[in-house]
């Protein structure tokens, strides 16, 4: 009996052991698919390719970007969320994703509910600049003008839901007053108004305004993160006097939401091993942009951190009663 009881026990120390072993052992048996909801050529789109492609070497499969635009990024997600949960289709999306909870109040999906986040995968500060001419040569002036101001004052973004749409409703909701939106079809035609001096305010990603910056052909006044941007010479909001213009546009990856746990975690493995690369970490870089740390690469820190952002939006968006529907 001895012998049979020890069989037994080794038995089932050894189960443990090979679920783990099949969960890291898991592949996808066809192409993976990273769905990002905006154009080619965007940020979020060069950044998804970095990822996938990067992901495609430690998956050895191959891992495509297909770009499904539209609704504010909404069209793509309710996609994914209805795609099957096999880990070979994943939603590439930033910040909007979080805030189109709130921005729309009839969405096809539940944006804490029907996906299963892998892991954040780069942070870009916003930038808060304005016309080279404009009356301010500070933040604290910056808020001073629009708080004398208010609506006279114009304020550029691309579209509801977009980062600098978000950067900019954050901006107003700090200095306790509207501004006049003026929408455009990306950030380059707001940045070429800016230079005009035809509009006056623009919060956007460093990514597109550090060129102009460096060029001195529009005027900055301060980065959104906690800590500077090398190489900008800018300070934080929070330095500057504004510590609640505390945002990053953020870029996160998911997989539906019933996608097995053993596909969830390898995928989670291979965004964490891309974000290594040095490819990927150099070109990122030359984006302004920082790649997610490990434990922000994490399922498990995705997860709390899409909770918190959407809790986040939800009243700025409210008090400003701005939706997309």
């Amino acid at each position: 009996m001895a012998p049979n009881r020890r069989n037994l026990l080794a038995a089932s120390l050894a189960a443990p052991l090979l679920g783990r072993g099949a969960r890291a052992a898991w592949a996808p048996d066809r192409p993976v698919t990273i769905t990002v909801p905006f154009a080619a050529g965007g940020p979020t789109d060069v950044i998804g390719r970095l990822v996938a492609d990067g992901m495609g070497r430690s998956l050895g499969q191959s891992v495509v970007v297909e770009n499904v635009t539209g609704a504010g990024g909404t069209i793509a997600a309710a996609r994914v969320a209805n795609a099957r949960p096999d880990g070979t289709t994943l939603l590439f999306h930033h910040i909007g994703h979080a805030s189109a909870a709130t921005l729309y109040r009839r969405l096809p999906y539940d944006v804490l509910g029907s996906f299963a986040p892998l892991g954040l995968a780069s942070d870009a500060a916003m930038t808060i600049v304005s016309r080279p001419d404009f009356p301010a040569t500070d933040l604290a002036g910056v808020m001073a003008v629009i708080k004398r101001d208010g609506d006279k004052l114009t304020l550029g973004h691309s579209g509801l839901g977009a980062a600098n749409q978000l950067c900019g409703m954050l901006l107003q909701h700090a200095a306790g007053t509207a501004l006049t939106s003026v929408v455009f079809r990306g950030s380059a035609p707001v940045i070429t108004e800016l230079m005009a001096g035809r509009i006056d305010l623009f919060c956007d990603q460093a990514t597109n305004t550090v060129p102009f910056l460096r060029e001195h052909r529009i005027k900055g006044y301060a980065v959104t993160l906690p800590q500077p941007v090398p190489g900008l010479d800018l300070p934080t909001a929070a330095d500057a006097g504004e510590p609640s213009l505390l945002m990053s546009t953020w870029h996160g990856l998911y997989a539906p939401k019933a996608t097995p746990a053993e596909a969830c975690d390898r995928l989670s493995e291979a965004l964490r091993a891309a974000l290594r690369e040095d490819r990927l970490r150099e070109r990122l870089a030359d984006l302004v942009t920082d790649p997610a740390s490990p434990e922000r690469a994490t399922r498990e820190f995705h997860t709390r951190f899409l909770a918190e952002e959407v809790a986040r939006w939800r009243p700025i968006i409210q008090a400003a009663g701005q939706y997309a529907d």
